[in-house]
């Protein structure tokens, strides 16, 4: 019987990262790149102006990938300060379609106010109009094997 690792086998700890300029997001986006979820796993918060993301992240920064296969881990990604949400080709507690993010970016706008947008493959966006960037990504369950056992690859 085999078991899913633990980040102390790869010689790692568990991600916990904030973000509050566009240099920063940089680095919560590369970790984030293939991140899954599902419509039921979008928490939009607006009273507390924060909305959540559960996603299977995958884990690009996995140094031991090569021993113990493509892994993936459960994280939360948390942007606050949020004014408003806006979505295409995304179903709020849609359970059976899995969502894939590809990217998140930053366009500023005033006084550290702007847009954060999360590309999903198949083009499906959110936007989030934010009064200042605040990203939070922290990983919240063990490390597990990846159910496709790849690592994703993309088009060149």
């Amino acid at each position: 019987m085999t078991e899913d690792a633990t980040f102390e086998e790869g010689g790692e700890a568990p991600l916990n990262l904030g973000a509050v300029d566009a240099e920063d997001l940089k680095v919560i986006a590369a970790l984030t790149q293939d991140a899954i979820f599902t419509g039921a796993d979008i928490s939009w918060r607006p009273a507390q102006r924060r909305f959540a993301l559960l996603l299977n992240r995958f884990r690009w920064e996995d140094r031991g990938r090569d021993r113990h296969g493509a892994e993936r881990v459960r994280a939360l990604l948390v942007i606050d300060e949020v004014l408003g949400v806006a979505s295409q080709g995304v179903v709020p507690r849609d359970r059976d379609t899995v969502l894939s993010l590809l990217s998140i970016d930053f366009e500023a706008g005033e006084d550290g106010s702007g847009n954060l947008l999360l590309t999903l493959a198949g083009d499906g966006a959110i936007r989030l109009s934010v009064e200042a960037l605040g990203v939070t990504l922290k990983d919240v369950t063990r490390p597990y094997r990846a159910i496709s056992g790849q690592t994703p690859k993309h088009p060149e």
